[in-house]
């Protein structure tokens, strides 16, 4: 399969390059239109195109120049609708779950064990104790993000009392917040912190118990866009076709979020010349070239990437990673850049920063605000944000084979089904996902959170 029409490597069954004309050393390997690096050994017709002969051209930091394309992504009339739930600050959830969100690891058991008895959802993690600075702030940050996202009916904060990020300190970064929907619990303050945690979510559990789903717009609903175990396949069909879908969605009025910046290295230009303002097009390049400053003020190269199941799925380079890896934001314009822990506040297509670590970025995309994140595989994984995350599968094999982990089929964009009925199809998912039908990471149980770390513990 020739993807385009100015490549010299072509993709075969097995999702890796061969070269469909010789290629010189040194010479550019063209993939998806664009250099994906260089060969490192002259390369016959025919010849396998991997690691043993490519190499990656990327390097440091880069100057660029803010170029506007507009691809044609018009506002759409939709009548669209899902069945979600409108809170009483106006917000939209999409579940109605109680969530306990703990300021400090050392409470982990107790969270998981009022999970055990309530029914509610804990979502632990080892961090609020020790940590100084910018580190705890954005651990403050995503777990205030979590406490105020729309598909918690209510929300349990427990605390163990003497950590940094204690709960009158969350509470400063928190702000306003509504009693009825949020309680906190101090382990330290009672006699009997089980007993305690059990009554309090009750009184959540009533109060959630309140709302009703409604017909909402569809252009309420936010997608967070994910890609994990990618393989050759991946910038074929599941990327463009989850990209499709974000066009779709925009075009609805809708919103989108794209993260993984490192995996933006390479393909960059093609977010940046769709950035709808000059100060939209600055922030990226901020990001951009703020993440190659992370990685080598850490002594680590900007190209370590990709992973072994990455390179054994037929990716070479992080370039080829990259360019199949942006197609997940289609060709809408890029109308926000938003920093770790942000809230998503604008329609449209927004970027968000972040690393590409598979339960790091969905914790993002969660505490950013995403109702729902489409997280496409090429080699699978069981992996599940504390929201809906469906797993989009790359190739029919993977679909056939992990059938309790994948939700939805791309593969057959390769058997030439038409793109667009394909992409009606994740759309009508969607909006059955968005109106209570569960994902089979919920079916599974599987929901969890990490908090990405740079910084100082005591």
């Amino acid at each position: 399969m020739l993807i385009h029409k100015n490549d010299n490597v072509e993709v075969l069954d097995n999702g890796h390059k061969y070269a469909v004309r010789k290629i010189a050393k040194g010479e550019n390997v063209i993939k998806y239109g664009s250099p994906i690096g260089h060969a490192t050994a002259d390369i016959e017709k025919g010849e396998h195109v991997h690691t043993h002969n490519l190499k990656t051209n990327l390097s440091g930091s880069l100057e660029y120049t803010y170029n506007y394309k507009d691809y044609g992504i018009l506002k759409a009339d939709s009548d669209l609708t899902f069945e979600g739930y409108i809170r009483e600050n106006g917000d939209v959830g999409i579940r109605n779950d109680i969530w306990i969100i703990n300021t400090v690891g050392c409470v982990n058991r107790v969270a998981t064990i009022l999970a055990e008895k309530t029914g509610a959802k804990a979502f632990v993690h080892p961090y609020g104790c020790s940590q100084l600075g910018d580190d705890q702030d954005i651990t403050q940050k995503i777990l205030c993000g979590l406490i105020k996202h729309p598909n918690a009916g209510g929300v349990l904060v427990l605390g163990l009392g003497c950590e940094n990020n204690n709960i009158e300190e969350l509470k400063k970064k928190l702000g306003e917040y509504n009693p009825k929907r949020v309680k906190f619990l101090n382990a330290q303050d009672c006699e009997d912190e089980i007993s305690r945690g059990i009554e309090l979510i009750n009184e959540l559990k009533e109060y959630a118990s309140a709302f009703k789903r409604e017909r909402v717009s569809i252009s309420r609903l936010r997608v967070g866009l994910k890609c994990g175990g990618s393989d050759g396949y991946s910038g074929i069909t599941a990327n463009p076709l989850v990209g499709s879908l974000c066009d779709k969605m925009v075009s609805f009025g809708g919103s989108c979020v794209l993260t993984e910046v490192p995996e933006m290295f390479g393909a960059e230009h093609l977010l940046m010349e769709r950035c709808q303002s000059k100060e939209v097009f600055d922030k990226t390049v901020k990001l951009i070239n703020d993440f190659k400053d992370y990685f080598t003020s850490h002594n680590q190269v900007i190209y370590e990437n990709p992973s072994p199941g990455n390179k054994s799925g037929g990716i070479t380079t992080l370039e080829e990673k990259s360019l199949g890896c942006v197609q997940k934001g289609g060709l809408s314009p890029v109308v926000d850049v938003l920093d770790y822990g942000d809230t998503l506040t604008k329609n449209g297509l927004s970027l968000l920063n972040g690393p590409g670590n598979d339960i790091v970025a969905v914790t993002n995309l969660t505490a950013c605000g995403a109702h729902i994140i489409l997280f496409t595989t090429g080699r699978g994984t069981p992996l599940g944000a504390p929201v809906p995350t469906v797993k989009i599968s790359t190739n029919k094999e993977l679909y056939d084979k992990k059938r309790n982990w994948i939700d939805f089929d791309a593969s057959p964009i390769i058997e030439g089904q038409s793109k667009d009925d394909l992409t009606q199809a994740l759309l009508d998912f969607i909006i059955e996902i968005a109106s209570g039908k569960k994902a089979k990471n919920e079916i599974n149980g599987f929901s969890e959170i990490a908090i990405f770390k740079d910084g100082v513990t005591l």
